[in-house]
């Protein structure tokens, strides 16, 4: 089996990352008797700066017949914030319909976790006196607040038209305004029966192939009672259709608290795409940091995207400094999702094993390891050990 894989670096330390992804997903392509062929594609800072275009719509279409993308990273203090990110990121994810968001939480050996150690009993702790934190979060990608529909008015009367344009269904609101204050921002957050159902089933579909017995969901139902009570009534009807997993709520202010606390009773968590956004960065810091977090974008029967959680870091681009796990990580999901699930699980064991022997640590980690060291590591790790 072989696989043509579009790959985009993207920017600031997007490239150094990525090729180390590429390195070692080599690797186990040798090691797993699978062929990759890269389809490298330009877009990010340097495309935009010259042709004044994040992604034509022309490439959308082609990057349609294939089943996975490789990103990096984007974002350059050149471009105005917020250009890149839409422009290539959430295009890609609308594009594509990516209304999954999946990112493992999962601490390695020899990771330093910052949470406190010395009141947690040995049942909750690996052989290295580590906290079992090994939880995937489901983050619903295409709703919610993230629609991207509100606006301004000034006092007095004013109307406005607010649409919404999905592959699920299209949305209209005409909004007449009668405001007493000097001005008001509003914005209205939107989840669908039909989005919502399909985010929960892939997550009680996941917890049954993981052998799971506890989904988590996260809402703010006690007072945004409308968007989240539906969220939370849909969760209640699918996991019904589920008599082996059991089901549980969290309100997101109490999540926060309990992934810092007792983040090893996590078994898997689905989130409305908000506070999905905001507990997964908590999770990233609880397994160590942003350069050992990655994240997929997924259409389970489309076009996925598969990159690290952290930005492009432009400061350190060029240096050689920066840690390629993420990156390497999110390749191990792509595999994954191409169905190659040993390779996959290699790729992550080999992390394991290399952080697990300390010998090559970046910066971040509290060594002085380059880029390009971690990645050959882990590479040799896969092909001689796992």
């Amino acid at each position: 089996m072989s696989y043509e894989i579009p790959v985009m670096p993207g920017d600031g330390i997007g490239p150094e990352i990525v090729r180390e992804g590429k390195k070692v997903l080599e690797t186990a392509a040798d090691k797993f008797d699978f062929g990759i062929k890269w389809k490298d594609l330009p877009y990010g800072a340097e495309h935009y700066l010259e042709t004044d275009e994040t992604i034509p719509e022309s490439i959308l279409e082609e990057l349609s017949n294939y089943d996975v993308i490789y990103m990096g990273s984007v974002g350059d203090p050149r471009v105005e914030p917020g250009v890149l990110e839409k422009g290539i990121l959430l295009k890609l994810r609308f594009y594509f319909d990516q209304y999954i968001n999946l990112r493992p939480v999962k601490l390695l050996p020899g990771v330093e976790c910052p949470i406190k150690l010395s009141d947690k009993s040995d049942e909750n702790k690996d052989e290295n006196s580590n906290l079992k934190i090994d939880f995937p979060i489901v983050r619903e990608n295409t709703e919610d607040f993230y629609v991207g529909i509100g606006g301004r008015a000034s006092k007095g009367k004013s109307s406005k038209e607010l649409r919404v344009e999905r592959e699920l269904y299209e949305l209209k609101f005409d909004l007449d305004i009668d405001s007493s204050s000097e001005e008001i921002a509003y914005q209205l957050g939107v989840i669908s029966k039909e989005g919502a159902d399909r985010v929960i089933e892939y997550t009680f579909d996941l917890a049954e192939e993981r052998g799971k017995n506890m989904v988590t969901g996260i809402d703010k139902a006690n007072v945004l009672s409308h968007i989240y009570g539906m969220w939370r009534e849909r969760i209640n009807t699918i996991s019904s259709r589920y008599p082996d997993i059991d089901h549980e709520f969290n309100y997101v202010d109490a999540a926060t608290m309990w992934f810092v606390k007792n983040p090893e009773w996590y078994q898997i968590v689905v989130a409305p795409n908000m506070f999905g956004d905001i507990v997964t960065d908590l999770g990233a810091m609880i397994q160590g940091g942003l350069g050992l977090a990655p994240g997929g974008n997924i259409n389970p029967n489309g076009t996925s995207m598969f990159e690290p959680i952290h930005g492009s870091a432009p400061k350190y681009a060029g240096k050689g400094v920066a840690n390629p796990i993420a990156t390497i990580w999110a390749g191990s999901m792509m595999l994954e999702q191409l169905g190659e699930k040993e390779a996959a699980s290699a790729i992550v064991d080999a992390i394991a094993s290399t952080l697990d022997q300390g010998k090559v640590r970046t910066k971040d980690l509290g060594g002085n390891s380059s880029t390009e060291e971690m990645g050959d590591a882990i590479a040799e790790m896969l092909w001689n050990e796992v």
